[in-house]
């Protein structure tokens, strides 16, 4: 098809009871839910969309997006009523704006900020399970905490990705990395008191923060030390990371121009 015409589409969605961004044969995705209300709403399939980000299974995102590509240019107020109004309730669609046809979905220059909600020492009401992860047991917080700041800086990531291909570049930057009291979700079912792992970077490689979060739930059981996260930021190691965190805690909250963090 002739991309003549270019639309950047911000939305929101919870990724509770879907399969993550990318489309999976069979499978119910973010990705394969955007495409098919937009072939409902233009009444055709001459149109190509690519996500900024690629999320999980059960990921949710407050700050998701993506690019459409089509041979006509559209009514953009008009669009997002009716994407709005043919979107699962799941889904919603914030803003369509006119890019350049030549636009990067994949906003290389861009800081994404990851939360990771979780709540301990206790049994949680069940409607808490899509967004928030809690942990029966206790957790030693402080060390957490400490545990959290030594992923900061510039480290080889090499055992913090799943999968990654033979062109997978592990050095990565977190500019941002801290454990904090969970002012950002709210909900009277939630528990009294929850916590956000609050994590930026340019770019994150497959389950790079549950896996960080995975380890730093060990650390706060008493199941690792301090010393076996820095290990695990200077060598490969010859087993996987001994826990990933579950994906329905983790949320794409914000994507910015990194001077905005500054």
């Amino acid at each position: 098809m002739s991309k003549k015409q270019a639309y950047r589409v911000e939305i929101q969605y919870l990724g509770f009871r879907m399969h993550g961004w990318s489309k999976q044969p069979g499978l119910k995705t973010v990705h394969y839910f955007v495409d098919k209300t937009i072939a409902f709403v233009l009444q055709h399939d001459r149109f190509k969309t690519l996500g900024s980000s690629r999320t999980d299974a059960k990921v949710s995102a407050n700050a998701g997006s993506f690019t459409l590509w089509l041979e006509d240019a559209i009514d953009e107020s008009f669009f997002l009523q009716e994407l709005n109004k043919n979107f699962p309730t799941d889904i919603r669609a914030l803003k369509v704006q006119s890019v350049a046809p030549n636009t990067n979905a994949l906003q290389p220059n861009k800081m994404k900020e990851y939360l990771y909600l979780f709540a301990f020492g206790q049994k949680a009401h069940p409607f808490c399970a899509s967004l928030v992860t809690v942990l029966s047991e206790p957790l030693n917080l402080e060390l957490m905490k400490a545990g959290a700041k030594l992923f900061e800086g510039h480290h080889n990531f090499c055992n913090y990705v799943t999968k990654p291909s033979a062109n997978t570049q592990t050095e990565r930057a977190i500019a941002y990395c801290q454990i904090e009291e969970n002012t950002f979700y709210t909900a009277s079912f939630f528990p009294e008191k929850s916590y956000a792992l609050r994590i930026q970077s340019q770019g994150f490689m497959r389950n790079q923060v549950r896996l960080i979060m995975g380890q730093l739930f060990d650390l706060g059981l008493g199941k690792i030390d301090l010393n076996f996260i820095k290990s695990s930021l200077c060598e490969k190691a010859q087993d996987p990371l001994p826990s990933i965190a579950p994906g329905s805690g983790l949320i794409l909250q914000t994507i910015y121009d990194q001077a905005e963090s500054d």
